[in-house]
């Protein structure tokens, strides 16, 4: 078969659940209506791939203000309310772990996302048949998102396979940075982020049916 390596790790926004543009919108539009300006392209730029704690760390450093103390509850509500309505799978995502299990690569996710959040989107994409909850692993249980490493050596050992075995898939710069931080290779997915933000990755692809050939399926 020559897989290339013993564990595929999926980042979820933007690779398997088309939620960036989303959370992205309800971000920047939540950030403006409590006075700190913010447009989509900025949140895209400055937040994509971020989980939680990075997004009041960024704001009270420029703004000197803290954000309410409901914020993420909010925020959360409202996106969970448009996944419902509108989130779809990543086009071609449900083919790669398909082919995947057939091939039988072991795969998991490791989301800068809450395990709820997680949920939420892939039980209205389908991908949850694909997505068992021992293979599910988020920022949440770290404690410190990406651009900090420990989500994916969480995610490795958890799985029972070396940093240097894993390959990890990503469409975020801080998932990138966190990729190789922890000592594994990364190919980035651009089919919202340009190349020239995921530096570092040992390979490019635009569209998900690409990635199994990259892997060496």
């Amino acid at each position: 078969m020559g897989m290339r390596y013993d564990l595929i790790v999926f980042d979820n926004d933007g690779v398997l659940v088309d939620s960036e543009p989303i959370s992205n919108t309800l971000l920047a539009g939540y950030l403006t209506e409590l006075g700190h300006p913010t447009t989509y392209e900025e949140s895209v730029r400055d937040f994509m791939g971020s989980a939680m704690h990075r997004i009041h760390e960024l704001v009270e450093e420029r703004s000197g203000q803290r954000l309410p103390v409901d914020f993420d509850e909010t925020f959360h509500a409202r996106v969970f309310a448009a996944f419902q309505a509108e989130l779809e799978a990543v086009a071609g995502a449900r083919d790669v772990l398909k082919r995947l299990a057939e091939a039988g690569v072991p795969y998991c996710v490791a989301s800068s996302g809450s395990h709820e959040r997680i949920r939420v989107g892939h039980r209205r994409t389908g991908l949850d048949v694909w997505f068992p909850d021992e293979i599910v692993f988020s920022a949440e249980d770290v404690g410190r998102g990406k651009p900090a490493p420990d989500l994916f050596l969480h995610a490795a050992a958890r799985m029972g396979v070396a940093p240097e075995r894993c390959v990890v898939v990503e469409d975020s710069r801080l998932g990138v940075q966190a990729a190789l931080a922890a000592g594994m290779d990364v190919y980035g997915f651009t089919a919202m982020t340009p190349e020239s933000k995921l530096a570092g990755a040992k390979g490019f692809f635009g569209a998900m049916e690409d990635l199994p050939a990259i892997l060496g399926l």
